[in-house]
């Protein structure tokens, strides 16, 4: 597929730039400060962070940004709750600004792949939506904050990325939300797909080269955002050798709704945990099979029916978590859930 160029109309597409805070929008103590720059305690809100970055080139001369900010958040401490707040704040600016052409949501990494994938599955515009971070503040020596802002404007511009679902960039590789994972504490190269791989690229023109589109399964129902309060709990159990229930346990008199077991390869919770899982399923307590693995896959298998556990497929724990607590605001029947859950 060749690379795309932007339209030849004069107007400018305009992109919502949505500011949440971390390491994007902090301030480092001095140039080298690569690892503990939140010491500063300084966050730089969303126009003033624009102001500073100072020119991108003509990717950014050739769309006319429009900054929002969100609230400043380390994404180590993000919420369930701020996902909601920020699904709606793109759902409302969508439909009162309809000439709108993109969002970039500037997140911390910690977390970005959990936003983006919720996100995914619940903001229903058709509009590129575009997540992107830094793993160095913009004012030290080698940041890549300026080179992902563009990046991510030129995708957010591009019509490829129209109906593409959420998409992060990074690095100057393009990812679908589904498949995208952190696999590095502080390399600037530290996201991943695995194993499908990223969808395309931004050339060091600026042109985008989306290679394949990502495969979006809307199985769930419409997920109505301003009634939607709260979202219910679920909590995933690392398996490791010698685990045991006492995690599990906790968890069930804690009044999760759910859980998530990050198992051992190929997908089965540790021998001392098998026995609470059960006990959880006989509480009516959704438990879904995951894997602790890089490469998930866990298929319906008869010692997980036997104890009323349901398969993970191929999404990993954390991204499992994220999609039982929005489909068990539809449903909390098994059969229905194992149906989506090896559908998406």
């Amino acid at each position: 597929m060749t690379a795309t160029h932007t339209s030849g109309s004069t107007r400018r597409p305009r992109i919502a730039v949505i500011g949440t805070g971390g390491t994007f929008a902090m301030q480092a103590r001095h140039t080298f400060d690569w690892v503990e720059y939140g010491e500063s305690g300084i966050v730089t809100g969303i126009d003033q962070l624009l102001a500073d970055l100072g020119d991108l080139g003509d990717v950014a001369q050739q769309v006319e940004l429009v900054p929002l900010t969100f609230r400043a958040l380390g994404s180590t401490g993000i919420t369930p709750r701020d996902w909601l707040d920020l699904a709606r704040l793109i759902e409302y600016t969508s439909s009162t600004q309809p000439d709108l052409d993109g969002f970039i949501i500037t997140h911390g990494t910690a977390t970005l792949e959990e936003t983006a994938w919720f996100l995914d599955l619940a903001v229903t515009t058709d509009k590129p939506i575009v997540l992107t971070g830094a793993q160095r503040p913009a004012n030290t020596a080698g940041s890549d904050a300026p080179a992902n802002l563009r990046a991510s404007l030129a995708v957010a511009r591009s019509e490829q990325a129209r109906n593409a679902g959420v998409l992060v960039v990074m690095d100057n590789h393009i990812y679908a939300a589904r498949d995208v994972t952190k696999a590095a504490s502080f390399d600037l190269n530290a996201f991943q797909a695995i194993p499908y791989g990223p969808l395309g690229a931004v050339l060091p023109s600026g042109e985008v080269l989306m290679r394949r589109r990502p495969v979006r399964q809307r199985v769930l129902p419409h997920t109505n955002l301003e009634k939607l309060q709260a979202l219910p709990r679920v909590d995933i159990v690392l398996s490791y050798a010698g685990a045991d229930r006492v995690m599990i346990d906790a968890l069930i008199a804690a009044g999760c709704d759910g859980l998530i077991s990050a198992g051992l390869a190929p997908g089965r919770a540790a021998n001392g945990q098998a026995a609470a899982f059960a006990k959880a399923v006989k509480n009516n307590i959704v438990v879904v099979q995951s894997s602790r693995a890089a490469q998930v896959m866990v298929p319906p298998q008869t010692f997980l029916s036997r104890d009323g556990v349901l398969a993970g497929g191929d999404l990993s724990p954390q991204k499992l978590r994220i999609f039982l607590m929005l489909a068990l605001t539809h449903s909390r029947e098994a059969t229905q859930l194992q149906q989506w859950l090896l559908s998406i």
